[in-house]
């Protein structure tokens, strides 16, 4: 059978990637055609016919910006499942631009499968009515999110979250810490792992006060885990006289050893909390007060972040738009470098957290839904 996937960042890259893996293990004679990045290409046998990196817009005022290149990506999706004809559409969040693409293949006759529910329980719940009309099928990745579908008229599937098995699987291979230093050529000095995202914007946005709360601590470390579609100058220009490493390709080990981290608001900080690392989540985007509160009378949670919503507790700290400071950052932080309450309390809610998601085999699960449901 044909699969045509759509990923629109890393993390979607990712999971896609091992999705992709998953099939082939169930239909040898599978064939794919997607937009998402360079591990989907590893698995897939060949390039995307667009790169994530060339699609990463955030914020209305970006989108607005580049809406011409949006529409034209648009465009190349389309004309490629009408040229190609795929047996299944399997997109993978990114909502904005894969619902769109969802209601182009349901009018075509090819079933939709929805890989990773965009987080329509957070804010634009109205997505729902798009998704009964053109999804055929919902994958969840978080265990609440099924009860949440039902009551609004609508059947999902909860297969598990890509993250434990991910990291399951990276934990295997983490060399010692005398060995990481080594390799690296860093101090022999414990670490604060900085993740300051995979977009542009955000690194602008973050980066700088996540670095300043962390020389406030001269004991330890700052280290940079750098995503793989940001270019070095950006960490560069971003840091200015701040001489701190970029670790590429090495992200979990390096939060897997570090005190704690100062990590960007989105998937990292699940996976920081199932590495074990104590963390701060920063989210400053424009920084604006009014922003705050605009985006939290859209929002219809108590949380933001993956670890709070998935325990519906506040494990960690959520530092966002204009509470998001260098002071703000530093006091949390400062908190978990030692053997203090807070760091137990967090470790604590971790194990919660991990109970709450469960052993499946997310991509495993998923794919044999996927194949079984398409003929």
């Amino acid at each position: 059978m044909k699969y045509f996937l759509i990923a629109g960042e890393a993390s979607g890259d990712l999971h896609a990637a091992h999705l992709i893996e998953s099939i082939k293990q169930l239909d040898v004679d599978a064939q794919f055609r997607f937009l998402g990045g360079d591990l989907m290409a590893a698995q897939a046998g060949q390039p995307p016919i667009i790169h994530y990196r060339d699609m990463a817009y955030m914020g209305f005022a970006d989108v607005v910006k580049h809406l011409g290149k949006i529409l034209g990506f648009l465009g190349t999706a389309r004309r490629a499942i009408d040229e190609w004809q795929p047996s299944a559409l399997i997109l993978v969040d990114y909502p904005s631009f894969n619902l769109k693409v969802a209601k182009y293949a349901h009018n075509l006759g090819i079933p939709v499968h929805y890989f990773i529910s965009p987080k329509v329980w957070v804010w634009k719940e109205w997505r729902v009515k798009d998704i009964r009309r053109y999804v055929d099928h919902m994958y969840c990745i978080l265990p609440f999110e099924p009860q949440w579908y039902q009551e609004r008229g609508y059947k999902a599937t909860y297969v598990g979250n890509p993250t434990v098995q991910e990291v399951a699987m990276a934990s295997k291979d983490f060399p010692d810490f005398a060995e990481f230093i080594s390799h690296y050529g860093l101090p022999d000095r414990p670490m604060i792992a900085v993740v300051p995202g995979s977009r542009v914007r955000e690194i602008r946005d973050n980066l700088p006060l996540m670095l300043e709360a962390a020389s406030r601590h001269p004991e330890y470390q700052a280290v940079i885990a750098g995503a793989p579609s940001i270019v070095d100058d950006l960490y560069r220009d971003v840091m200015g006289d701040k001489a701190v490493p970029v670790l590429r390709d090495a992200t979990y080990p390096l939060i897997h050893h570090a005190r704690a981290a100062l990590v960007t608001s989105g998937t990292a900080t699940l996976e920081t909390a199932l590495l074990g690392t104590p963390q701060v989540a920063c989210y400053r985007f424009n920084g604006s007060k009014w922003s705050y509160h605009f985006y939290r009378r859209l929002l219809t949670g108590k949380y933001v972040t993956l670890p709070n919503l998935i325990t519906d507790e506040q494990v960690i700290p959520e530092l966002l738009m204009h509470l998001c400071t260098v002071d703000s950052i530093d006091r949390q932080l400062a908190q978990l470098l030692d053997n203090t309450d807070q760091r137990s309390a967090m470790l604590d809610g971790y194990r919660r957290l991990a109970d709450r998601l469960g052993t499946n085999v997310c991509t495993a699960t998923a794919a044999h839904l996927i194949v079984s449901t398409t003929g």
